[in-house]
């Protein structure tokens, strides 16, 4: 699997992604989701041990709404950073879309949170790919940084109770039949 990611610049080292990432695999359950630590290691991402608190953030998106992380408490959350100029991140693009429409009537939400760029930018490159999911734009990069997302794309999966269930660094294809079978399991259990 020759997964690629790009290196944001402008950034000082930081890694926060190992906030969530350095707790990492432990639990052979997830109690809530019924979902192992194996099978999101089955599908390419990294499980986060049981209870790994996501972090509560505000941005606005393109028509400049605020819009919490909070919000969707209840919701199985995909949480996305991206940027335009970032070649794995444009190629997940269509196939995160993919798996929207396929899961979002079962409760998934997809947030993309846009780093450092111009709402003028992002828009062009969101009407150009007919995206329908939501786009936050995190333009001085305090959240990215919160969550350690360094390379791009950066991808967690928050649970319904505000956990953070996995993670990973790297583009993926995101609407393969076993994502959405695994995703479509994690929306199932309550």
């Amino acid at each position: 699997m020759g997964y690629h990611t790009c290196m944001r610049p402008n950034i000082g080292i930081l890694l926060a992604c190992l906030l969530l990432l350095t707790s990492l695999v432990a639990p052979s359950v997830f109690a809530a989701e019924q979902v192992t630590a194996e099978d999101f290691k089955a599908m390419g991402l990294a499980a986060l041990k049981e209870g790994t608190s996501s972090i509560d953030f505000t941005l606005s998106d393109l028509s400049g709404k605020k819009v919490s992380l909070s919000n969707y408490r209840g919701k199985l959350v995909f949480l996305n950073f991206w940027a335009t100029w970032c070649p794995p991140c444009r190629q997940e693009m269509p196939s995160m879309e993919r798996l929207y429409q396929k899961l979002k009537a079962k409760g998934l939400v997809i947030l993309a949170v846009d780093l450092q760029e111009d709402a003028k930018s992002v828009q062009k490159f969101i009407d150009e790919h007919k995206l329908t999911f939501t786009v936050l734009l995190d333009s001085d990069g305090k959240v990215g940084t919160i969550y350690g997302a360094r390379s791009i794309p950066t991808t967690y999966i928050i649970g319904r109770d505000g956990n953070a269930l996995g993670g990973v660094i790297g583009g993926r294809e995101w609407d393969s039949p076993e994502m959405v079978a695994f995703f479509t399991r994690l929306l199932d259990a309550r």
